[in-house]
């Protein structure tokens, strides 16, 4: 089967086969499996089959023990939203693009997921207490055996605590103990112009989060902060020793400090011992004249070294999950080359620069990094499914999680 996906439905039938152990290149391919999904699921002429039809040919492969064999460890992968942003942004608009099969809500995605044989969500979790979606969401995730985290906003003033409250709450009457929070929605070195900015973001940003606090604390529920293209890993742990609080932790994002020009493997040795659920993904690297580009790539397609580093939280916390984020996206430009994107770092030694440069040009792609520019809406959600399917089957396979 070629993993060029024309349509939403194709996508859907590389993920199954993928999941079954399609991918040639670990080596994982099981024969019924492959004839079936390329005589069934995706035609002999590449025409898409119905895919109810496809699943039901599937249900004897399932039956005869090919899921079993492959899952013979204890599944913990689960999924963040942005892994689906392309699809997700489709599922909001008034009308939807030719081609383009959206969800059905936060059910509707759960169980996707569920299709794609990961465990667990982490979804935002605005809306909760309306028209019962928690207790849908509760129920649906018992029947399929999956788990549900939440994605918060911190309060952004202290009348804003109240809505804080009420989403916490609901979150919990669901069952959810873990909710994601960022402080900073962007990048620090897009966002602030000058050093006073980013201090007085910093002053916010506790400020926010001691609001926060008490209010997780109340409800027994823990905060899983993101380092997000912010805090560099000395100024996350100085936030993490200054709260001080069983309730407020790591959501640990594997790539995303690589922008801050941080060694992806030391931000993950300091914070798995904070670390309650991840961000797992791979990233490519590439140079440009400015400095040089960032994209997430399929699992085991980039240059981190995954085992290591889900051993490494896995060591600091037994318990931790781990939630793919596999963004589709065009890559996105680290310019530290230039005088702006220093403004917020104060007096950073230049060895750091050298480091973050000298790992890029170690670390060049071995395929072009990934694109959604001239892509249709079908084309982009197809791509973003086959992106995902492939960072699953290497999950199971390849990190047994």
């Amino acid at each position: 089967m070629q993993e060029q996906v024309t349509s939403v439905e194709g996508a859907e039938c590389v993920a199954v086969g993928l999941q079954l152990g399609m991918k040639r290149k670990h080596g994982l391919v099981v024969p019924r499996v492959r004839a079936l999904a390329k005589g069934m699921a995706c035609g002999e002429d590449g025409g898409v089959m119905d895919r109810r039809t496809f699943l039901a040919g599937t249900g004897a492969t399932l039956a005869t023990g090919v899921v079993a064999k492959r899952f013979s460890f204890a599944r913990k992968l689960g999924v963040s939203s942005a892994s689906f942003a392309i699809r997700n942004r489709f599922s909001r608009v008034a009308q939807t693009p030719p081609g383009v099969a959206v969800f059905d809500g936060p059910v509707g995605f759960l169980e996707h997921c569920h299709r794609l044989q990961t465990v667990g969500v982490q979804i935002s979790v605005r809306g909760w207490s309306e028209r019962d979606l928690g207790k849908k969401l509760r129920a649906k995730a018992e029947a399929l055996g999956m788990y549900l985290e939440g994605q918060i906003s911190l309060p952004r003033t202290e009348a804003d605590v109240e809505r804080f409250d009420a989403e916490v709450a609901a979150a919990k009457e669901i069952g959810v103990t873990i909710l994601r929070t960022v402080m900073l929605g962007g990048r620090r070195y897009e966002n602030f112009n000058s050093a006073a900015d980013w201090a007085a973001f910093g002053k916010s940003s506790w400020q926010r989060l001691t609001w926060a606090e008490p209010v997780a604390k109340k409800h027994g529920v823990k905060l899983a902060l993101e380092n997000h293209k912010d805090w560099r890993i000395d100024e996350m742990l100085a936030i993490l020793k200054r709260i001080s609080s069983k309730h407020v932790g790591v959501n640990l994002d594997t790539g995303n400090n690589l922008a801050l020009l941080e060694d992806p493997h030391a931000v993950v040795e300091a914070l798995a011992p904070h670390t309650i659920t991840t961000h797992l993904k791979d990233m490519a690297v590439q140079e440009y004249e400015q400095g040089f580009l960032l994209s997430e790539v399929p699992l085991g397609e980039g240059f981190l070294d995954l085992k290591r580093i889900v051993a490494t939280c896995e060591k600091a916390n037994p318990h931790v999950r781990h939630n793919l984020e596999m963004i589709t996206r065009n890559p996105l430009k680290v310019p530290c080359l230039t005088q702006r994107y220093w403004k917020t770092f104060g007096q950073r030694p230049v060895q750091d620069l050298i480091a973050a440069l000298d790992r890029v040009r170690s670390n060049k792609p071995t395929a072009p990094l990934p694109s959604i520019a001239g892509k249709s809406p079908a084309e982009q959600v197809a791509y973003e499914q086959a992106h995902n399917a492939r960072s699953v089957a290497y999950a199971h396979g390849h990190l047994k999680i």
